[in-house]
C-alpha cells in the first residue's frame, strides 16, 4: 500500500522502517476503504511517517501512546508553524488502530467520584425502557433530556426525596415549558414523564401515581388537512433527478421508495442488502417498534434500486443500501439525511409546498391511493398503520365524498 502511495521507492523504503511504519501501512489501507482520495491518504500517510520520526525521537516507546502524547506532537508542530487541521485525527485513527490490535493499552480511566442518585436514578430509568419496556435506542434518547431537567430543577444538589413529589410540581414543570414548544414536543415531553413516573410507581418510589397527574397536550389530530404533493407535482419531483450521476441516481430511488411505498425517512437509512428480496419481488422494511414488514416491490422501484446498486453504489462493506457518496464512505448518519436529500429535489423541481421533509411524500401516497378510489384499510395496510385511527386523517381530503354531508350554511331571514 505504501509503496504504491509514496511517489518515491525510497521514501517507501524509509516508511517501512519507521517504528509504526508496519501499521501505518494498515490505517492506509483502512482510509483507501473508507473511500478516500489517493491524494487524501498520501497526506496522511506523511503525517503518521512524521510522527513515527518524531516518537522515535523523543524516545516514546508505542506501547506508552495516548491522547497526552498526541496533545504533545500537536503542540509541538503548531509552535513550529507545521501543523495541518488533519494532524490531530489522523493520529488519534493510528493510536484507535493499535488499541484495536492490542499494541496500545487501552485509556485508563480518570478517577471520578461516584455517579450521583440522580445519575443513578436516570441510569435505571433508562435499563427499564430498555429491557423491561423493549423501547427502541431513539426513542430512549428522546425521553432523556426531559426527564433529565425535571429532576435536576425539582432538587437540584439536594437529596432525591422523590415520596416528597406532587401534582403541583408535575404541572408547574409542563406549564413553564409547554408554551414554548411546538404540539408535538409538548406531547412528546408529557409522554415521557408519564413513563417516568409509572417507572418510580412501580418500583414504589413515589406513593401515587403522578402519571395520571400529567396533563394532556391540546393538539387535535384532525384539526389540519395532511400537506401533500399533487400527482403531476411527484412525477416533477422524480423527473428532476439527474440520473446521469451517481449521487442522482441514489437519491432518484430513494425517492421512489418514499413516493411509491410511503417508507418514513428513518426506514429508508435502516434498508439493508438482505432486505431485498429480489426472486419474491418483496422488500423488508424495518419499521416503528422494531417491527418489520413485507411489502411488495413494484417493478419501477425495483428497476430504481437495480440501477443503484448495480452501476452506482461504491464499493463498501457496510450493508446498509444508501451509502454516502463522499468519503467516508458509510451509511446514512440518520433520518435527516433523507429529509434533506427530498428538500433538494423539491427545490430543482421548482416546489414550494408548506412542508418538505421525507413525510411529505407518504402524505402525498396516501392522498393518491384515496382519490384513485382506495379504501382507507388499504391505505393503512400500505402505510403499515398499527391503528385505523392512525388512517382517518386522511378522510378529510376526500372532498368528494365528504361535500354530500356538508350542511348548508345559515344566513339571516332563514333563506339558503
Amino acid at each position: 500500500m505504501s509503496e504504491n502511495l509514496c511517489r518515491e521507492p525510497v521514501a517507501a523504503e524509509r516508511l517501512g522502517r519507521d517504528p509504526l511504519g508496519a501499521h501505518i501501512d494498515s490505517v492506509a489501507r483502512s482510509l483507501v476503504d473508507l473511500g478516500y482520495a489517493s491524494s487524501t491518504v498520501r497526506t496522511s500517510l506523511w503525517c503518521l511517517a512524521d510522527f513515527s520520526r518524531w516518537i522515535q525521537r523523543s524516545d516514546v516507546a508505542v506501547g506508552d501512546l495516548d491522547e497526552g502524547i498526541i496533545d504533545i506532537f500537536v503542540d509541538e508542530r503548531q509552535r513550529q508553524g507545521r501543523l495541518h487541521r488533519s494532524h490531530r485525527p489522523t493520529v488519534r485513527r493510528l493510536v484507535e488502530y493499535l488499541r484495536e490490535q492490542g499494541i496500545v493499552r487501552a485509556p485508563t480511566p480518570e478517577r471520578t467520584s461516584a455517579p450521583s442518585p440522580a445519575a443513578r436514578l436516570l441510569s435505571q430509568y433508562e435499563e427499564h425502557l430498555r429491557a423491561e419496556r423493549g423501547l427502541a435506542p431513539a426513542s430512549i434518547v428522546a425521553y432523556r433530556p426531559y426527564v433529565r431537567r425535571f429532576v435536576d430543577e425539582r432538587f437540584g444538589e439536594q437529596p432525591l426525596r422523590l415520596r416528597e413529589l406532587g401534582p403541583r410540581d408535575v404541572s408547574s414543570f409542563i406549564l413553564r415549558y409547554a408554551h414554548s414548544m411546538s404540539p408535538g414536543r409538548a406531547k412528546l415531553m408529557v409522554t415521557a414523564l408519564r413513563s417516568f413516573f409509572r417507572f418510580l410507581f412501580q418500583r414504589g418510589q413515589i406513593e401515587a401515581n403522578l402519571a395520571e397527574a400529567v396533563p394532556r397536550v391540546a393538539d387535535w389530530r384532525l384539526s389540519t388537512i395532511p400537506k401533500y404533493l399533487s400527482v403531476e407535482e411527484i412525477e416533477d419531483l422524480l423527473d428532476a433527478c439527474d440520473q446521469s450521476t451517481r449521487t442522482g441516481r441514489r437519491d432518484y430511488a430513494i425517492l421512489v421508495l418514499l413516493a411509491r411505498l410511503g417508507l418514513r425517512a428513518g426506514e429508508v437509512v435502516a434498508l439493508e442488502l438482505d432486505d431485498i428480496d429480489w426472486r419474491a419481488g418483496e422488500i423488508v422494511v424495518r419499521g416503528k417498534g422494531l417491527l418489520h414488514d413485507r411489502l411488495p416491490l413494484p417493478p419501477e422501484v425495483g428497476e430504481a434500486l437495480a440501477a443503484y446498486l448495480r452501476w452506482h453504489r461504491p464499493p463498501v462493506s457496510t450493508r446498509r443500501v444508501f451509502v454516502r457518496m463522499r468519503a467516508p464512505l458509510r451509511g446514512f448518519a440518520g433520518p435527516s439525511t433523507v429529509s434533506t436529500i427530498v428538500r433538494r429535489a423539491l427545490d430543482r423541481a421548482g416546489l414550494n409546498p408548506p412542508v418538505m421533509g421525507a413525510h411529505l411524500l407518504r402524505h402525498s401516497l396516501a392522498t393518491a391511493m384515496l382519490r384513485s378510489g382506495a379504501s382507507m384499510a388499504e391505505i393503512g395496510e400500505i402505510l403499515r398503520h398499527r391503528s385505523p385511527n392512525t388512517t382517518e386523517i386522511y378522510a378529510k381530503i376526500d372532498f368528494v365524498g365528504l361535500r354530500p354531508l356538508a350542511q348548508p350554511w345559515p344566513v339571516a331571514g332563514g333563506g339558503r
